[in-house]
């Protein structure tokens, strides 16, 4: 394989290849240690920490659906300090960016949370979790409207001045209009998509499959509606973004990266097979190497007859 330069650019951050960990599917990176060498990594993004210890939703959470999975974990974390005393600790010591996945249930929540990680030398930015479906307050509630998206990002921008990713729901009827709002208010760069709202029920016992009732639509299902938002939140906006949502194998990520991605994330296929970054990453080069392609960069955007 012969040489082609990886490096992206994130905000401030440069990622020494685009692939990156989707939150909330590959816990801090310990759980898949054994499988992957994470400084192989663009970087690890980790699940979601808020200030507070938060107990997520009751089971069943989990249920397989047709090309995909639904979840309503509901963002369980044991907190800002227990974070920082282990995961952070684990991997202060590993040679890979860690973005840390931010939630919260109402804005000084944000606040408090990021207060508290950015004296953290470990982290080298914060992804704004302003759209998961599995929470009754805070979550997507602040990422279905533009006033609301723009008054959370606009004080977690204030509170710290690490790379600001806004990870987007598509669960709104525009999604370039949030893209734009919280752009507008400070963030460096946006990731998309979360899950697609969805619901199964059990025809034997007439119940939702999920306790919560419905749940985070994610997998091969819905990437191309991530391939189509992100296509257009990349022309509606001047920051970086991150794309995700069902990226199996090479050619899906590289679908994304000329629809407009500097970045992807992976994230139902690290369930699947718990090496899927890496031979995502190495795919990705292959690919590159196999046209002639010198920089990843190059083929950022390149969708060509629209």
């Amino acid at each position: 394989m012969s040489a082609v330069d990886m490096r992206v650019r994130i905000g401030s951050l440069e990622l020494r290849n685009p692939v990156v960990t989707a939150s909330g599917t590959f816990g801090s990176g310990r759980e898949y240690a054994d499988f992957v060498d994470l400084t192989r990594l663009g970087a690890v993004v980790t699940k979601g920490v808020s200030s507070e210890p938060w107990p997520g939703n009751d089971s069943p959470r989990i249920a397989e659906t047709p090309s995909g999975m639904l979840n309503s974990i509901g963002l369980q974390n044991p907190g800002a300090e227990a974070f920082c005393a282990g995961d952070l600790a684990w991997l202060s010591e590993i040679d890979v960016p860690v973005i840390v996945n931010l939630v919260g249930h109402s804005v000084a929540d944000y606040v408090a949370v990021t207060e508290r990680l950015d004296a953290e030398a470990a982290i080298s930015a914060f992804e704004l979790n302003i759209s998961c479906p599995n929470v009754d307050a805070g979550g997507m509630a602040f990422g279905t409207s533009c006033p609301s998206a723009a008054e959370v990002t606009r004080a977690v921008r204030a509170a710290t001045d690490k790379t600001l990713i806004v990870k987007l729901s598509p669960n709104v009827t525009d999604i370039t209009e949030i893209a734009r709002a919280v752009v507008a208010e400070g963030a460096d760069a946006v990731s998309l998509i979360n899950t697609l709202l969805g619901m199964s029920i059990d025809i034997h016992t007439f119940r939702p499959r999920l306790a919560r009732g419905v749940g985070g639509l994610s997998g091969p299902a819905v990437r191309p509606v991530a391939v189509r938002m992100v296509w257009q939140v990349a022309r509606a906006v001047d920051v970086p973004v991150i794309g995700m949502g069902g990226i199996m194998c090479a050619e899906d990520a590289i679908e994304f990266l000329l629809a407009g991605s500097s970045a992807i994330a992976v994230g139902t296929a690290n369930f699947v097979d718990p090496s899927a970054t890496v031979r995502i990453a190495e795919g990705i080069e292959r690919f590159c190497a196999e046209r002639g392609i010198e920089r990843v960069a190059d083929l950022i955007g390149a969708v060509r007859g629209v």
